[in-house]
């Protein structure tokens, strides 16, 4: 007998745009039995990332033959602004165009609210603590929402209505890319069993430290009450989880490779038991891990056409080509053609998108000091 799972279509308002329109986005919502996660999972916040739209889609068309244990909710167009934001045939929308604020650095963490908790909850039992603190973090953004408009930019009224979304869930999901980019996950610490369920090669592990992004804003506060329970001897397991999904390049969408990404995440939420009955299983292959502080920026060291060689998610040994640079203007007076170099040994995670830089360029994105997981 075959399952077919309700879904619901809800659209928020998050502002208003010039003309006195309210600006909206679609919120896709399934519903289960309630003895499983509650699921969030969002894309498109930055313009030109739209390959969480396409994996979004094809989550929608699976989930819907499954019976869930807990509540999925999806939103693609994230950032409505931000994937009309077009400069010719190129979308922009990684910052916000009136502040040049990057439009994933805009939400909310009050990393005093653990420490006032951890006081007032400290003889509480776990699912007490859990749910008091969600709701507690539901509150702060709803005052944030509810107080006087004149503080609020329109990039951050759209983050915090997105954020009130994601606290209400258990696992948090946000689907990005890069320029030119491999798959890689951002993985918290805490959270490194979890990696292996995603179909991703590459692992970027990130300590406890808010930087405004929105998995930050959803894991932060639980590490954070997590360690100051800790302080006092108790141990008490972050309860949520919550990851930046990169799928690869931006500027495109590819619903083939979008069904290996939703397989993927299915793999995840199966192993977190979302579902009463499910098939997805991770893939049998070699996943590879770095920290934070060991990935590499690699910056222009001169300007000029670059061509990249460096394949990514290809392992560079130290002083291997990773991109040659032309710079015609100098064709008589040197050598126009430079080859650069990498000083160690490194995974390519992505590149620039354009082969035209200038000096100081964030050219390449480098795994250093790499591990298997």
């Amino acid at each position: 007998m075959s399952i077919t799972t309700a879904i619901s279509q809800e659209n928020i308002v998050v502002g208003e745009v010039a003309n006195g329109l309210p600006l909206t986005i679609p919120v896709y919502r399934l519903k289960g039995d309630g003895s499983g996660p509650n699921v969030y999972v969002q894309a498109n916040m930055h313009g030109a990332e739209v390959q969480g739209n396409a994996v979004i889609y094809q989550l929608l068309e699976q989930l819907k033959h499954h019976k869930l244990k807990g509540d999925i909710t999806l939103v693609p167009y994230a950032n409505p602004i931000g994937c009309n934001q077009k400069s010719g045939e190129f979308t922009l929308g990684r910052f916000d165009p009136i502040t040049g604020t990057n439009w994933n650095r805009m939400y909310h963490c009050n990393s005093k609210l653990a420490t006032e908790f951890a006081e007032q909850y400290a003889d509480a039992d776990e699912q007490t603590l859990k749910s008091a603190f969600k709701a507690a973090l539901i509150d702060e953004i709803d005052q944030l929402l509810t107080g006087p408009a004149y503080r609020l930019t329109t990039g951050k009224r759209i983050a915090l209505n997105l954020q009130k979304l994601a606290h209400k869930a258990d696992i948090v999901l946000d689907l990005h890319t890069g320029p030119i980019s491999s798959q890689h996950l951002y993985c918290p610490d805490y959270a490194k069993d979890s990696a292996r369920y995603f179909n991703i090669p590459h692992i970027l592990f990130i300590p406890n430290d808010f930087d405004g992004a929105m998995d930050e804003a959803s894991f932060c506060p639980w590490w954070q009450l997590t360690e100051e329970l800790a302080k006092q001897g108790r141990k008490f397991n972050v309860q949520v989880e919550a990851f930046t999904v990169e799928l690869g390049s931006q500027e495109k969408i590819d619903l083939s490779a979008a069904l290996d990404d939703a397989n993927s995440i299915l793999s995840y939420l199966n192993y977190k038991q979302a579902f009463v009955d499910a098939p997805y299983q991770p893939k049998m292959m070699k996943r590879y891990g770095c920290n934070l502080n060991d990935y590499l920026a690699y910056y222009a060291p001169m300007g000029g056409m670059v061509e990249y060689i460096a394949p990514l998610g290809g392992h560079i040994k130290a002083g291997e080509p990773i991109a040659k640079v032309l710079r015609m203007e100098r064709y008589l007076s040197e050598q126009p053609l430079q080859t650069l170099t990498l000083d160690c040994d490194a995974i390519a995670i992505l590149h620039f998108a354009s082969a035209s830089v200038n000096q100081g360029t964030e050219l390449y994105k480098f795994f250093t000091n790499v591990f298997e997981l």
